[in-house]
């Protein structure tokens, strides 16, 4: 993985200002590339990467890159999968004697022999510039899942792109103006949803996304190139389906892995690292392959048994992290100085320690992110099924008598507690399904959102995100419909952003082989009643279908959990002191737009255990660490170690 940034003028040439804007923009990105850095740019258009060395280390394989004659450049963020069955397909070897073994310079013969249809052919992940200077186009483009980050700003004639936000810090004209919409639903999230983010003037391209620019015309146009489809075949048959499901997955961990450096991977010991580790061991591969796993130090957040259990089995080389809340105090600002914007993902820091721990070791992690989406495996897809039978069996005066109970349950503030899951089910149940599906994930609720934040309650329910992208998908199930949303949006916008950035701030790339293209696609085309049975309490059954001979039986028996920091409980004692650090009114009412009032009854009602505001409490805490660094103090290069 690799930094890009770059400036296209739309009408007038480029002058040295803009030349020197792309090289800061580059430079701040340098821990996505530690290895070079490069730059290429003519009167219209300006382009730099920092690169990270993964595949061909030899300065053959420099970035930008750009074919012989020099008319069609290349920045270059990613990993394409296939890229050597691309070259052999198209005879690129043979045709342009190539100077590389990247996959970088494969995608600039490709795009020479088909055009920006080539987009169509690839698999894997990817955000690029590429410049093709006889026809005077330049295309900014996102691949199909989201999987590598991408933003631009439109400014002055001027379309500004990088991978990361903090790069367009360093261009002049920048406005610190806050996107307060982008803002208002981040509190109800934990993330900022869609091209929302936290500043007005620059906005994120999403997955399957890229921007056309014609420099003869002066033009730019957003398009969508691809979108993810459901097309289930019903005529499956369940045993030859998973079979064949297995074969996909298998051959993506194979493309996941190639790379001239060492590989390793996140392993929390769920289901979907599991299904990964056991592939890497059928392809023989384990016995140099080194894993990373964060065990809680908080036993209701602790998986450390199935992750033994697992290396036990698989005997890969092991290293385990173990975070507390002594953890959480070293890296809280610094890790959010690598975010770059408001995040409240518990997941942030451990990810953080664990990159950091990984960089000594290896240059690429494999990541499970995207089985819990692809499989179905969330609680909130099985809360769908009983959902729709709790709805029709129980009569509505009994389950208002039953929500009305729920509530009188003392707030326990393990996870996943099951007075927290009665809670949020029986209320959530008698909204619509989107509307449902938000709200029982939801932060703070849309009254308890205009406490904190009065005055902006203009801007609507968060749900209403959601409920207009569910109508507009014309699947013919559910599921399907909130599986798409979660890749949208839950996946893109805080499972990647935690992922991408806490990787990258060590140097270290991310894969993701349950979102490669061909096995999404083909598990795409498996009926809902394949992915998820028992009224919706066996989830990813054909994951497990196709995994069942390859895995132990205590990891096929294994309930959802996913990677989370104990702040609920850790604020009650070891992290109290932070909450008093940041929670003063002059901290509080410097952004100008939060309410002291509300955040002192959330913070007094969470330690009385009158309700668990944990979750809000910590995105309060990382808004204004934020907002420290990047708008008012200005000073998160000191903790990048750039100042």
């Amino acid at each position: 993985m690799c930094g890009i940034a770059g400036i296209i003028s739309l009408r007038e040439p480029l002058d040295i200002r803009e030349y020197d804007a792309v090289g800061r923009m580059t430079c701040v990105l340098r821990h996505r590339g530690p290895d070079d850095r490069g730059m290429k740019h003519d009167g219209r258009c300006a382009m730099g990467n920092a690169r990270l060395k993964i595949i061909d280390l030899s300065d053959n394989a420099r970035l930008p890159i750009s074919d012989r004659e020099n008319t069609v450049w290349l920045a270059y963020n990613g990993e394409v999968t296939n890229f050597r069955e691309l070259k052999e397909q198209y005879g690129l070897e043979r045709k342009y004697k190539l100077r590389s073994h990247s996959d970088a310079e494969v995608l600039v013969y490709l795009y020479r022999e088909l055009g920006i249809s080539f987009l169509g052919q690839l698999t894997g992940m990817f955000a690029f510039c590429i410049y093709d200077r006889s026809s005077q186009k330049v295309y900014l483009v996102r691949d199909f899942y989201g999987l590598r980050p991408l933003f631009y700003m439109i400014k002055d004639g001027l379309v500004y792109f990088a991978s990361e936000i903090k790069s367009f810090l360093e261009t002049d004209g920048f406005r610190d103006t806050m996107d307060m919409e982008g803002i208002y639903h981040y509190f109800t999230l934990a993330y900022i949803p869609g091209s929302h983010t936290p500043y007005a003037d620059v906005k994120e391209l999403r997955g399957g996304e890229m921007i056309e620019i014609d420099l003869a015309a002066g033009r730019y146009e957003k398009k969508r190139y691809h979108r993810t489809e459901y097309k289930p075949d019903y005529s499956a048959v369940l045993e030859e389906t998973a079979g064949r499901m297995r074969e996909f997955m298998l051959d993506s961990v194979r493309r996941n892995m190639i790379s001239d450096v060492p590989v390793g991977m996140t392993f929390s010991g769920g289901v979907d690292t599991s299904c990964i580790l056991a592939l890497v061991k059928e392809l023989g591969s384990c016995s140099e392959f080194h894993t990373f796993s964060v065990r809680m130090k908080e036993p209701s957040f602790d998986e450390s048994r199935y992750q033994r259990l697992m290396v036990d089995f698989a005997k890969p080389v092991h290293h385990e992290i173990a975070i507390g809340p002594e953890d959480v105090l070293k890296n809280l600002v610094t890790h959010m100085a690598y975010l770059d914007e408001p995040h409240g993902d518990g997941a942030a820091i451990p990810f953080y320690a664990l990159a950091e721990e990984a960089g000594k070791y290896v240059r690429v992690l494999l990541s499970g992110e995207g089985g819990d989406e692809v499989f179905n495996a969330y609680e909130t897809h099985g809360a769908l099924f009983v959902r729709e039978h709790y709805r029709k069996y129980v009569p509505a005066p009994l389950r208002a008598g039953i929500a009305k109970l729920a509530r009188l349950f003392p707030a326990r503030y393990n996870k996943l507690s099951f007075d927290f899951l009665l809670k949020r089910f029986t209320e959530g149940a008698e909204l619509g399904v989107p509307e449902a599906h938000i709200f029982w994930r939801h932060v703070l609720s849309d009254g308890e959102k205009t406490m904190l934040m009065p005055g902006y309650a203009s801007y609507g329910s968060t749900s209403g995100i959601f409920r207009k992208y569910f109508d507009s998908l014309d699947f013919e199930n559910d599921l399907d419909k909130i599986s798409v949303l979660d890749m949208e949006y839950y996946f893109i916008d805080d499972l990647l952003v935690k992922n991408d950035r806490m990787v990258m701030a060590h140097s270290v790339e991310a894969r993701y082989p349950f979102m490669d293209r061909p096995l999404v696609e083909f598990i795409n085309r498996i009926p809902p009643e394949m992915r998820v049975r028992g009224f919706g309490f066996s989830r990813r059954y054909i994951e497990k279908t196709a995994m069942r001979d390859l895995l132990p039986a205590k990891i096929l028996k294994r309930s959802n959990m996913g990677l989370e920091m104990p702040h609920s409980i850790w604020f009650l004692d070891s992290l109290k002191p932070v909450l008093e650090e940041y929670f003063t009114k002059e901290n509080i009412n410097r952004p100008g737009i939060l309410d002291y009032g509300a955040v002192k009854y959330f913070q007094q009602q969470h330690m009385s255990g009158k309700k668990d505001y944990g979750r809000a409490l910590w995105c309060i805490l990382m808004f204004l660490i934020w907002f420290d660094l990047f708008v008012y103090n200005k000073d998160y290069k000191k903790y990048l170690g750039y100042a």
